[in-house]
């Protein structure tokens, strides 16, 4: 720990680091070890006044930080415990950032059943963290109360999704009914404050599939509402939004989030996830045949040209349709760390050049979700 007490100024022994700058903001650092620990707080210290301790000492920090940072083995039933120790004084800090060892989605689950807002692998670079703990004021401008209420719809929305990607991967019950109630919440969120400051604060949060299916969410709910849909029908487009991914829970994140192209076998591996994602939802209660549709043929398209049924022209349904146009949107819009992100402008271009893949007048429909809302 020399090396740490060096850099970050006094130490209360190895359990803890306490930076003497009290001009800067205050960030709290927790990991499980000390090597853990002083490497966070070097990277770290420039930006922020410090106050960091091991999850194995009794909790010293008094403080409300304006964010905290915890890198810790989550697949260690004493973190968990730990981290759950502290779970007053987490509730009350509005950035929580969990860096993870494993990015598996049972460690991302249990990252956002403990509270997390965001979560990064551990080896995430300096570059990269201290975006991620950037002040939301020094972007886009939002009163904090419109912050807090999008954070909150973002956290609800990623727990849910994570929690249906480890049941899946664990083989547990799937809470149906917890995935549709976020869903609602982004329709409500949306509805009050309008899509485009859903996708910034998406974007501002995570990286990958989970950014892409809360960005798939979105999307199609702001399609349905441009569209004069139904509650009922608003219903079954979110919660088809939802889940119309949960098959990718059977491939490994390594190559859902590869930076650039996938080779023809990982290509192969990606199509897979329509069918998976159907075979595991049909028995479940609460699950529709209209979202089984939408889950199973998203990536249908009308030349007949998509899989995995390569369906075409009428035999696919309305919903599935919408969450097509909404899916591709998103993927071309996402925030991956390896390439810029794609402007509204172009990728709706690209969904114009799509001849005879997608319904003209949906696509037409879409534009003003596009690029106005």
């Amino acid at each position: 720990m020399q090396d740490a007490r060096t850099r970050s100024g006094s130490v209360n022994g190895d359990a803890g680091i306490r930076t003497t700058a009290t001009a800067r903001p205050l960030l709290h650092v927790l990991a499980d070890t000390s090597d853990k620990l002083s490497g966070i707080c070097s990277i770290l210290q420039e930006r922020f006044a410090i106050a960091g301790e091991r999850l194995d000492a009794d909790s010293r920090l008094s403080q409300t930080p304006v964010a905290i940072v915890i890198r810790a083995e989550l697949r260690d039933v004493d973190n968990i415990a730990a981290i759950k120790q502290r779970a007053a004084k987490l509730a009350k800090v509005g950035k929580r950032i969990f860096l993870l060892e494993h990015t598996s989605h049972v460690c991302i689950s249990q990252a956002y059943a403990l509270g997390a807002t965001l979560v990064l692998p551990s080896t995430v670079g300096r570059t990269k963290l201290l975006a991620a703990l950037a002040d939301p004021a020094d972007g886009p401008s939002a009163s904090s109360g419109d912050t807090l209420q999008s954070d909150n719809a973002v956290e609800t929305a990623a727990t849910a999704i994570a929690s249906m990607f480890a049941a899946v991967t664990l083989g547990q019950p799937l809470d149906v009914d917890g995935a549709k109630e976020a869903g609602r919440q982004i329709a409500e969120r949306i509805t009050r404050q309008g899509l485009t400051e859903w996708l910034m604060t998406v974007r501002r949060h995570h990286e990958g599939t989970y950014q892409h299916c809360l960005l798939v969410t979105g999307l199609a709910i702001d399609f349905g509402l441009s569209l004069g849909v139904g509650r009922a029908d608003l219903e079954r487009l979110y919660s088809a939004a939802m889940f119309h991914d949960i098959g990718k829970a059977q491939i490994p994140l390594a190559v859902l989030d590869k930076p650039g192209r996938l080779d023809a076998t990982e290509r192969a591996l990606i199509e897979t996830h329509p069918a998976a994602g159907y075979d595991f939802l049909k028995d479940h209660d609460g699950i529709s045949r209209e979202i089984l549709d939408a889950v199973r043929h998203h990536h249908e398209y009308l030349d007949g040209s998509g899989y995995p049924d390569a369906l075409c022209g009428e035999s696919i349904g309305d919903i599935v349709r919408i969450l097509t146009i909404s899916d591709i949107f998103a993927a071309l819009i996402e925030h991956r760390h390896y390439k810029p992100t794609m402007p509204r402008a172009e990728a709706y271009d690209v969904l114009c050049g799509m001849n005879g893949k997608l319904e003209k007048a949906l696509v037409r429909s879409f534009k003003q979700v596009a690029l106005t809302r």
